[in-house]
């Protein structure tokens, strides 16, 4: 891997300013202001190429000569647990592999995530969003809107969809927190893996021995048919729980404090009745907080020229949507919130063949919530200041701990 002396690279990922916390840090809008493509230091002290340009990024993450698969030798990990698993080869989920078992693997699943799949849980989903709703209003004032709505409302989502009992929230929301946080030590990452993993396994074995109507028996039926062994199902499954809620609830609790720092634009949201505006809002929320702050990442499989530099084989690459999603000639004035905006071509989902499964799921998440809390709860505020609230700059995902508001 192509390295730069100590000291005149920069650390990524960098830090916010606690006065802009929905704005990507300063520092990486300079660096993608001044220098689009340029090396960074992670974590164990390897140096990535930082690519930050909207359409450099799309070609790199539309060129299949960029592998996702962490057990390659050079991968930029997010934190020690990802090499460790790399370097323990670990069974990867489906995410980072490449293709062709990737395109086989996601065909697998992609049935249940069809806009017209999805869009038949909406009376589901408007149905746990009121009741949990109705036990916020019912409960104390203050409220923690994090525990009341946010990550509550997506885990059971999931679990429905899975077939999981959701009795066991709490340990797998804990368990998904630890794996995911960039403080803790790789034993402790491992340690909270290998605990979903083996629920989620033996979440699998019941599944084979009585089968339901739910995507983790679809996945036993896949193993029965030797589609799948048992290691990739569980696998599989633990990335749907994981990613199913966790994302969700990030973005849910970040986007409700970024719309009411806007109450011009919460009150677009809050008074339409028109399913295109609510889209159009969903889309500009996820452009502007892009949750999935630590960039996505790869290695370089073959010399790759892209923006008049060339990536070497065997480089790594971070991918920083952000940036993308705040590049000024693609949406122009990106640092102001427009929830009337076209922002359909933002990144935070993703680009080409990887980009997120789920994302009907969660748009339809986000569209229940901003129709119905702020409807049912006019006088929603926060509860305390926004430089207050307890950002997860130490996640993998961005969002707040907690979310006290008020009514």
């Amino acid at each position: 891997m192509t390295t730069t002396p100590t000291g005149t690279v920069p650390d990524f990922p960098m830090p916010r300013d606690s006065g802009c916390p929905f704005a990507p840090p300063p520092a990486l809008r300079e660096a993608h202001t001044r220098r689009p493509i340029s090396k960074v230091r992670i974590w164990d002290g390897s140096t990535p190429w930082l690519v930050t340009r909207f359409e450099d990024q799309r070609a790199l993450l539309a060129d299949q000569r960029c592998s996702v698969d962490l057990r390659r030798p050079g991968f930029p990990y997010m934190n020690p647990a990802f090499r460790e698993s790399g370097s323990r080869n670990v069974q990867p989920s489906f995410l980072n592999l490449d293709d062709p078992e990737h395109a086989r693997i996601r065909r697998m699943l992609s049935g249940a995530f069809t806009i017209k799949r999805v869009e038949a849980l909406r009376p589901s989903v408007q149905r746990m969003t009121d009741d949990f709703v109705d036990a916020m209003l019912a409960g104390p004032n203050p409220a923690d809107l994090v525990r009341a709505l946010a990550l509550p409302l997506p885990s059971l989502v999931i679990c429905e969809l899975l077939g999981v009992p959701y009795e066991d929230h709490a340990f797998f929301q804990h368990q998904s927190e630890v794996g995911l946080r960039h403080d803790v030590s790789p034993e402790a990452s491992t340690a909270a893996r290998k605990a979903l993993l083996d629920y989620v396994a033996d979440q699998l074995d019941q599944k084979l021995a009585a089968p339901g109507d739910d995507l983790l028996s679809e996945l036993a039926a896949r193993v029965r048919d030797g589609d799948l062994t048992h290691p990739q199902a569980a696998t599989m499954g633990l990335l749907l729980l994981g990613a199913g809620h966790e994302t969700s609830a990030n973005m849910i609790a970040l986007s409700v404090a970024a719309l009411l720092e806007h109450p011009d634009q919460l009150a677009i949201v809050r008074d339409t009745d028109d399913p295109k505006v609510l889209a159009s809002a969903v889309d500009e929320l996820l452009r502007y907080l892009t949750i999935i702050h630590i960039g996505n990442r790869r290695i370089a499989l073959e010399d790759i020229e892209v923006g008049g530099t060339t990536i070497r084989a065997g480089e790594g690459v971070v991918l920083p949507s952000a940036t993308a999603n705040w590049q000024d000639d693609v949406f122009p004035e990106p640092d102001r919130l427009d929830v009337t905006r076209d922002a359909r071509r933002h990144q935070a989902f993703g680009f080409g063949i990887h980009q997120c499964l789920g994302q009907p799921l969660a748009r339809l998440e986000l569209q229940v919530v901003y129709s119905t809390l702020f409807r049912r709860v006019p006088t929603l505020r926060l509860a305390t200041d926004l430089q207050k609230l307890p950002f997860k700059e130490d996640g993998l995902v961005y969002g707040v701990y907690e979310l006290p508001v008020t009514w």
